[in-house]
């Protein structure tokens, strides 16, 4: 141990907060909290604590830094911000690029609607999900526009309009934009939307039999016939869902599955005692116990999900459990417990994730252990002319256009070749056009006709296959095999939903339809690797070219904003553009920030100044 070293462990601080450990390279190998700084750090190099992983990460450190906080609650902030800045080696960093859909309603809305949103926002609107999948939260979505026959329309064509659109005429709106309905009457409808998906529907059902009645016994018989058709809908919907609970509980199981350094997660969700679906997290890679990763995995997760519920369960305990019990019912509005049950029902429902996450990570590790198999029945199912050996996969990333960069990875024999990666930084888009920046890029990379792979992944639907096929008929490479592999989007959906169905689906040349690989798990777990890999590469190399334009940086454009509030702000918001998205009463909420300076802050995000940083 060096002596720098030596005196950084006898002076830390005896007071709450973070500590950050360096290799001798001043690259942070880990990220932690605690009460007292000193007693912590003290543990891991007087031998006091136990865990596995203490060893290899104590002969890594060469350098410590401490940040000291008010309270231990702000230290739990501050750890789970820095992970996701800095990404340590031997913290659990929760890498999930999508955000699960949600539906939302702003009631502040002269004629509020439901709509399919992927990041909740801070902005008085209501919020219902995550749903499993984009199908699920579509399918609910279309079942409330068909029970209550609200506006789908934008508010630009709702005060646009001068008559009816096609909803109307099909029953599917009442068309409020030409004023066919009463403001009062339609929030009813929105009301009973809500109580829906409050997981109210009981409590529904009686009031809508008690109108339908009522409507009747007035000898308004298309009124009462109208109810009567919501109120069969609504109890076939509720017949249909699955009953788990008997006390009706909302519920968030953490099933975990381990192997190694592998974790799998996944959450089972539980409303109203009924099963909703099971969310599968991506994999984790983690030396140390389970249950030290477990604080950090409900941080992270519970970070971008509208709803947390009044249970939720977990495998172990962990040392910061209450910390964190209170955080998430602060985050909440209301109580809540976190649990991790040794008996009963709720040991059934923990196995029952358990057993979803072990089935999903076998899965996967198959794919990644054996990928002579899915590459045979991804040539097989895909109708490709060639044995997939060379796979090469592009993506795009960018912000408004801004620093548009793409990505090339190299998959050889189903496993990443870093020799074969690339990257282009777009030199000749100007804009968010994402086809012509792939024109672009898959142009540059094949205009030699040079080292051909046998299979073409893009990210994206039908355009950006398109895009790849017009690329290779101008290149006269026509004989090239290309797919496009894309998430799953609102309006890309079929009527109906399909909830079973994968949320990735791959197009083919010369077929309309896409083509759904959930029946063979282990090829569709290839091609996401494939496709998340180059879109981490596209992001990575997007995040380098922005780092002169960091948080911190930009923040200090602003007058009046030092240090202190520099480290509220990051607390209390923990990225910018979630400052950026706050309101004047959201900023002045913040420690050391009074009216004035909120209102130059919100002045700097919205007048063009802090566009840059984007």
């Amino acid at each position: 141990m060096n002596r720098e070293l030596e005196s950084r462990i006898s002076s830390a601080p005896r007071a709450p907060g973070v500590y950050l450990m360096k290799d001798s390279s001043g690259r942070i190998l880990y990220v932690g909290k605690a009460k007292d700084l000193r007693s912590r750090i003290r543990a891991y190099f007087g031998g006091t604590d136990s865990r596995a992983m203490i060893p290899f990460l104590v002969s890594r450190i060469s350098d410590l830094e401490f940040i000291v906080t008010e309270t231990e609650k702000e230290a739990l902030l501050l750890e789970n911000n820095l992970i996701k800045e800095h990404r340590p080696r031997y913290n659990v960093y929760f890498r999930d690029d999508k955000a699960y859909f949600n539906i939302r309603v702003d009631l502040n809305e002269p004629f509020p609607r439901f709509q399919m949103v992927r990041r909740p926002r801070k902005d008085g609107a209501k919020y219902f999900g995550p749903y499993p999948s984009s199908a699920s939260a579509r399918e609910t979505l279309q079942f409330l526009q068909t029970l209550f026959p609200l506006r789908t329309c934008r508010n630009g064509e709702l005060s646009g309009r001068t008559r009816p659109c096609l909803e109307y005429q099909i029953r599917r709106c009442l068309a409020p934009c030409v004023g066919r309905v009463h403001p009062e009457e339609y929030l009813r409808l929105v009301r009973d939307g809500i109580a829906f998906l409050d997981g109210r529907g009981k409590r529904l059902l009686g009031e809508l039999k008690a109108r339908m009645m009522k409507a009747a016994q007035e000898l308004n018989f298309e009124e009462a016939a109208l109810l009567r058709d919501r109120i069969a809908a609504i109890e076939r919907t509720l017949e249909k869902q699955h009953m788990v609970s008997r006390t009706a509980r909302d519920q968030d199981i953490f099933g975990l599955y381990r192997e190694g350094a592998l974790i799998q997660v996944c959450v089972l969700l539980i409303r109203s005692g009924k099963i909703l679906g099971s969310q599968p997290l991506p994999m984790l890679k983690f030396e140390g116990e389970t249950k030290d990763m477990l604080s950090s995995l409900l941080m992270q997760y519970y970070d971008s999900t509208a709803e947390i519920p009044r249970e939720i369960l977990i495998p172990d305990l962990f040392e910061d459990q209450e910390l964190m019990r209170e955080y998430l019912e602060e985050k909440r509005g209301r109580a809540l417990s976190l649990l991790a049950p040794r008996r009963g029902r709720n040991l059934e429902l923990l196995r029952m994730a358990g057993q979803n996450a072990e089935h999903r990570l076998k899965m996967e590790r198959k794919s990644l252990e054996d990928p002579a198999e899915s590459l045979s029945l991804m040539a097989d199912k895909l109708q490709l002319r060639r044995f997939p050996k060379r796979i090469e996969a592009f993506d795009i990333s960018n912000i408004g256009g801004r620093l548009a960069v793409a990505s090339m990875v190299t998959f050889l024999e189903g496993r990443p070749w870093k020799s074969g990666y690339r990257r282009f930084r777009i030199r000749t888009v100007e804009g968010a056009d994402d086809y012509a920046m792939m024109y672009e890029a898959l142009k540059r990379r094949y205009s030699k006709g040079e080292n051909l792979p046998d299979l073409i992944v893009v990210d994206g639907g039908k355009g950006q296959l398109a895009v790849a096929l017009s690329v290779l008929k101008d290149l006269s490479l026509p004989g090239l095999d290309v797919i496009g592999l894309a998430k799953e989007r609102a309006e890309d959906l079929p009527p109906g939903g399909g909830v079973n169905r994968s949320e990735d689906r791959v197009y083919l040349p010369h077929r309309k339809e896409a083509l759904y690989l959930s029946r063979w798990p282990s090829t569709l777990f290839l091609l996401q690797r494939i496709r998340d890999e180059a879109h981490r590469f596209a992001v990575s190399y997007h995040r380098r070219l922005r780092t002169k334009r960091d948080f911190l940086s930009l923040l200090d454009e602003i007058p009046g904003v030092g240090e202190v509030r520099k480290k509220a702000l990051l607390l209390s918001f923990g990225d910018l553009q979630t400052i950026r998205e706050a309101s004047v009463d959201e900023l002045v909420a913040v420690k050391g920030i009074g009216r004035d300076l909120a209102e130059k802050i919100s002045a700097f995000f919205h007048d063009g100044k802090g566009e840059a940083a984007g």
